[in-house]
This record gives C-alpha cells, structure tokens and sequence, in this order.
C-alpha cells in the first residue's frame, strides 16, 4: 500500500521481489485531518502529510516534541506528499538489507554492519540486528504517550506506539506489528496535562531527511518537582528507545544541570556502539542534555 508515495522506490529494494501488486490509497479522505477526542486528546488521520501536523495549531500547542518532528522530516521536495504514517511505517535504511544481502532482517544468520560499515548503524538494543529505526515522529509518539489505530481482516485494534515496534529479540524480519493486510488508520494522543512540556532534537545526517542521532523528551514539573518525564531516542537502536534509566535520574527530584548531565550519561550507559560508530555516545549525550534542560526548564525552548 502506498499513499504519498515518497518512500516507495526505497521500500521496492527491499520488497521488489515479493511485491505484486501496489494499491494507492491516497484518495480515503476518512485518514486524513485533525479531530479532537472524547477525552479531550488529539485524533490525526495516517494520511495526514507532516507539513500538516506541522502546521497544526493543536499539534504546535499540546504536543510541540511532535511538531519539531515533523517539520525536521518534512523535505521540501516531499512536503505535500510526506504522511505521518508513512514516516511512521518506513523501511530501514541500512544499505545491506537494500544491497539485498541475505542478512538476519532478511531472513538470513548474519547483521553484516557488525563487522562492516557500520557508522551509521544501532548503539543501544541490537539484538543481532543493528538497524536503526529511520522515523523522527515515531520517538516523539512514544514520549508523548500516543497510540496506533489500526484496521485489518481480524478487525479494529488499537496498540500504543511504545508497543508497535517489534525489537529484533522478538521478530528480526518485521519492523511494527502490523500484518500484511492490516492499515495503520489513525494517530491517537492523550490530553496534554497543563504544563506538559516536549521537545524534539536531533542531528541530521549525510542525508537530511534521516536522523543520525535524536531525542524525543517531556517532562511535568510541579511545585518544582519532576512530577513526569518520558525519555526516547530516535536513530539510537532498531525501535524508539525509550531511556527508563535516564528518566528514573529525574522523576521527583529537583531539575538542576547536575542531574540532566548524570541523566545523559544514564541513558548512554549501556551503549555497545561498534567499531565506526562510538561517536554517537557523545552525540546523544550533548542531545540528551540540551533537550532535558529545555524541557526542565533550564533552558530557552530551540
């Protein structure tokens, strides 16, 4: 299936081969726009492009970490075309699995970036795979508590974002928990609690529609107290990493620079970058820290 159409091309290398037909589905109106929920929460349709969650009033007041998400995807050769699902549900990146090496996301016994080029590729969670999850709007889901909407031939479900993402210690092969029939159809984010803070930063690399290093960060402060914070890294392992041991630094304590910085290095301390790729520790700490100061209060908003 396809909407946009702007990942196709790169999703056929994978693909191709077990590709027979493609159905467009750029035209059912009913997943796109922009509807508040019940509960006072934020419903976008998966067709909706990333210029428009961009854009979005809503978006840019309640849950700002997925506004910058957005516009740091959003191409301007693709920006009309660009869905949030789309970005959501892309292929990897990794030039072996499109080199159509017979590697373990391809069925396959071996990652060959682990001892080939690997600069690009996961510090955190590999698994035997050592793909990184290519999406900026996926990591700023996660912190923000979003969920999945999706249809398929066994019905309506609706999973949160933080349990889309197959890790390859459950299935190498599949990036999400979609099925070959099913639709990822709508976005769904709680209410924003009064003073919810996000954030999202990232360094782009060689290409700038893909992250090298991000994060997606929120926090609560109440009284002067982390009352809430979610932490996840985005181009860090092959799903959102969401950094439990840096969030546990901060919840109920004071923010002050001192705790940020020993939340950074929580977060990178399981890191088990390889042989051209252990700049990224830095890389993520520097990111870490600035986006936990900004939502902390310790700094300006980017």
């Amino acid at each position: 299936m396809a909407a946009g159409g702007t990942g196709l091309a790169a999703s056929l290398q994978i693909d191709g081969p077990r590709t027979s037909k493609i159905v467009d589905i750029s035209q059912l109106d009913a997943l796109k726009g922009f509807d508040r929920t019940p509960d006072g929460g934020l419903r976008i349709g998966a067709l909706s492009t990333l210029a428009d969650v961009h854009a979005s009033p809503e978006v840019r007041r309640s849950y700002a970490a997925l506004g910058l998400a957005a516009q740091a995807s959003d191409r301007p050769d693709t920006s009309a075309r660009a869905t949030i699902a789309g970005n959501i549900c892309q292929r990897p990146r990794c030039w072996y699995l499109r080199a159509d090496c017979r590697c373990v996301r391809a069925g396959g016994d071996l990652c060959f970036a682990v001892d080939g080029d690997n600069r690009y590729h996961a510090i955190l969670g590999a698994g035997g795979c050592h793909m990184v999850h290519p999406s900026d709007v996926a990591p700023a889901l996660v912190a923000l508590g979003a969920g999945a909407r999706i249809a398929g031939p066994a019905g309506r479900r609706a999973t949160p974002f933080e349990e889309f993402f197959l890790p390859p210690g459950l299935d190498a092969t599949r990036e999400n928990t979609l099925g070959p029939a099913d639709i990822l159809t709508d976005i769904v984010l709680p209410p924003s609690p009064t003073g919810w803070v996000s954030t999202y930063r990232r360094t782009s690399g060689p290409h700038a529609g893909y992250p090298l290093a991000a994060v997606a960060a929120a926090a609560l402060i109440i009284e002067g107290t982390v009352a809430d914070v979610a932490v996840v890294l985005g181009a860090a392992a092959p799903v959102p990493w969401r950094s439990r041991e840096a969030e546990a630094q901060l919840a109920g304590r004071e923010p002050a620079p001192r705790l940020v910085r020993q939340a950074a290095d929580a977060a990178m301390a399981d890191a088990m970058p390889l042989a051209d790729n252990r700049y990224k520790v830095d890389l993520f700490k520097s990111l870490l820290v600035a986006s936990l100061e900004e939502v902390c209060g310790l700094r300006p908003s980017a």
